[in-house]
């Protein structure tokens, strides 16, 4: 279990944490001093993680679904009309993810928005939080947030959102993230951002400087530590060495009847990130489930010859370097921590909920 879990401030705010995954958003809140009761998902891999990591809150593994609010009420002791109550809803978002993937399997998830609006509209929180990809917000034929806008509005409350960057809220990520805050209770000012010119970047987070020893392309971490990279093929290894440090692309390499993709002959400004390296003065791109893979996005290492590492992304994603992940399949452990809201961001969510709850 973490050892920097901070004594339960003092504020009366508590939470719960729906698609709460491997805990991400429950622990930066916590974080913020905020009891989290509880978190709901239907992930069988993420529950010993989530309640390792978040003590005191218990995980309702369920689908939300056939979840009904009577039962949750029993099982997390919740009142109705509980001004200090926070929900938190960060529903999978593949559906709505610009990111070129099959949207057959992802479409059944797509609107859990609709579903969360259920457990609000029986509970009546005090205080509401939604973050998802930009997509949800950018989409011109999605109706599902403007219904849901609709809805907070007949209800009551008042909000805050839009497009954020997560690097302006203690992330060494360029992470683009659609964020909304409400309150029947309080009024919802905006979040602060950090001030211009704090950029965090990934020299700030991982590297030998930062606790994370050299190591080689299909290393097995044992420990609870997980600094475990994938395997590259022989002609990927080919391709990273001679892909120049810190930000070096697959441009480097264009030329190379044998390491050139076909797909990508003749049009190397498309899709320039993948096969690409991380820049040490400069925040890491976004950490999704598939970011110990070479080539899917811009995962090598900045300048060691592999992608990079569990514990790596991890630690880009902000979660602390003690925080456990239960499970030895790397690409569910990748999963559980792409898929995460980075506790720093949640953590600053939670804080200005306190800010706000006191006036």
């Amino acid at each position: 279990m973490p050892a920097s879990l901070p004594p339960e401030s003092e504020n009366s705010l508590r939470a719960v944490d729906f698609f709460c995954g491997a805990g991400g958003m429950s622990y930066g809140l916590s974080q913020a001093g905020i009891k989290v009761l509880g978190g709901v998902d239907n992930a069988v891999d993420c529950e010993k993680t989530y309640e390792e990591n978040i003590p005191g809150a218990k995980y309702i593994r369920h689908n939300i679904t056939t979840l009904t609010a009577p039962e949750l009420a029993r099982r997390l002791n919740l009142e109705r009309d509980d001004a200090d109550l926070i929900f938190s809803g960060c529903s999978p978002c593949q559906f709505w993810s610009k990111i070129r993937t099959d949207k057959t399997k992802s479409f059944e998830t797509a609107f859990l928005l609709r579903q969360f609006q259920r457990f609000i509209k029986y509970f009546r929180p005090g205080y509401v939080v939604v973050e998802n990809v930009p997509g949800l917000y950018k989409r011109k034929d999605n109706t599902l947030l403007s219904d849901f806008l609709k809805f907070l509005d007949s209800q009551g409350y008042n909000y805050q959102d839009g497009i954020i960057n997560a690097n302006h809220f203690g992330v060494p990520q360029n992470r683009m993230r659609y964020l909304l805050i409400a309150s029947r209770v309080s009024t919802i000012s905006p979040m602060p951002v950090d001030p211009p010119g704090g950029s965090l970047t990934v020299a700030d987070f991982i590297g030998v400087q930062n606790g994370f020893p050299e190591i080689a392309h299909g290393n097995r971490d044992g420990s609870s530590f997980l600094h475990t990279a994938a395997a590259l093929s022989e002609k990927n290894v080919r391709r990273i060495e001679v892909t120049p440090v810190s930000g070096g692309d697959r441009t480097s390499w264009a030329g190379d009847p044998e390491l050139q993709i076909n797909a990508y002959r003749g049009k190397d400004n498309i899709f320039r990130d993948v096969y690409g390296r991380m820049s040490w003065d400069r925040p890491a791109p976004t950490i999704t489930t598939r970011f110990i893979s070479l080539s899917n996005g811009r995962f090598g290492h900045p300048e060691e010859n592999r992608a990079i590492s569990v514990r790596e992304g991890a630690t880009l994603q902000t979660f602390p370097k003690d925080y456990q992940f239960h499970t030895t399949n790397l690409a569910t452990l990748a999963r559980q921590i792409g898929n995460a809201v980075p506790p720093a961001l949640a953590q600053r969510i939670g804080e200005h909920l306190i800010s706000v709850r006191n006036g």
